[in-house]
């Protein structure tokens, strides 16, 4: 599933929409006023679906997906944030990875039974054509 998927399928009926304020420059805001009256949009709208778009398009950055990973590595944000920034299946990854990476290495001892190194050793041939 997409990020842009799992964001929707995030938001349901039941979500609350939370009020938020900030300022912004004057002109942006005068902007984003004519820009809602040509398509008959609320000015709130245009500005959930901006912002939507620009969680989207960093989410799918390769730089941002290797920032939270290298966070997620060293311990400084959570899994559950992982989850929200980049989305469940690429957090799993993340996880299964960082498990692996902190587990202590396998102690497997050579098998006692097989010699790899017995019987002759294969040589193939290659023509001019192969070498690049």
């Amino acid at each position: 599933m997409t990020l842009c998927a799992e964001l929707a399928h995030k938001m349901s009926a039941s979500d609350e929409p939370r009020r938020v304020h900030f300022q912004s420059p004057e002109y942006l805001v005068e902007r984003l006023d004519a820009i809602a009256d040509l398509f008959d949009k609320d000015r709130t709208d245009l500005l959930v679906e901006a912002i939507r778009e620009y969680i989207e398009d960093t989410a799918d950055s390769k730089t941002f997906q290797e920032l939270v990973a290298a966070q997620y590595y060293d311990n400084q944000i959570e899994f559950e944030t992982v989850k929200q920034l980049v989305g469940a299946e690429t957090a799993q990854r993340l996880r299964l990875l960082k498990a692996d990476l902190e587990g202590e290495p396998l102690d497997l001892t050579a098998p006692d039974d097989v010699d790899i190194y017995s019987g002759d050793a294969t040589t193939v041939a290659t023509d001019d054509a192969d070498e690049r």
